[in-house]
């Protein structure tokens, strides 16, 4: 199902919302539950990721908060160091230690690790000069996801 209670108590169909990637400020995504214990994420392009609680293969939320910090900062970086140079790999590695502490569970000691190869020449050196602050800049302003997490926002649930 692909609809979502508006703030009306009225059903608007969530494919109406525009995405990322177009500008639009408001995110939204679905979580259905397909099995027990197994789940999709459906945005609103129609796009699909399955997740359970780690007894398969299928990531489980936390590796996806994590790939979600790594993919967004592997962006920010993608856009600007390859508008110099194509790289000839690009690897992002984020891990994190999963705790229980009288704050609950929580990931802490969150590490992002660049591994990027860029072609000898001009525009390799071009690219790896720019690396450096411009992994700074994604982890100081431009990823959403990680300055969500480092900043902290507050979450709020209900039940329709």
């Amino acid at each position: 199902m692909c609809s979502l209670l508006s703030g009306r108590g009225r059903w608007r169909h969530a494919w109406h919302s525009r995405g990322m990637a177009d500008g639009s400020v408001h995110r939204t995504v679905t979580v259905d539950r397909i099995a027990p214990g197994v789940f999709t994420v459906t945005n609103t392009h129609g796009g699909q990721i399955r997740f359970g609680t780690g007894s398969g293969t299928d990531f489980t939320p936390t590796e996806l908060l994590l790939a979600a910090i790594g993919g967004c900062t592997a962006i920010d970086v993608d856009i600007l160091t390859s508008r110099r140079a194509e790289p000839g790999s690009f690897q992002v590695r984020v891990e994190a230690d999963k705790i229980r502490d009288d704050d609950g569970n929580r990931l802490t000691g969150i590490q992002v690790t660049f591994a990027i190869e860029f072609p000898a020449g001009a525009a390799g050196d071009d690219a790896r000069a720019i690396l450096p602050d411009v992994v700074r800049k994604s982890h100081d302003r431009l990823c959403t996801v990680g300055r969500t997490v480092e900043i902290g926002t507050p979450i709020t649930t209900r039940i329709d």
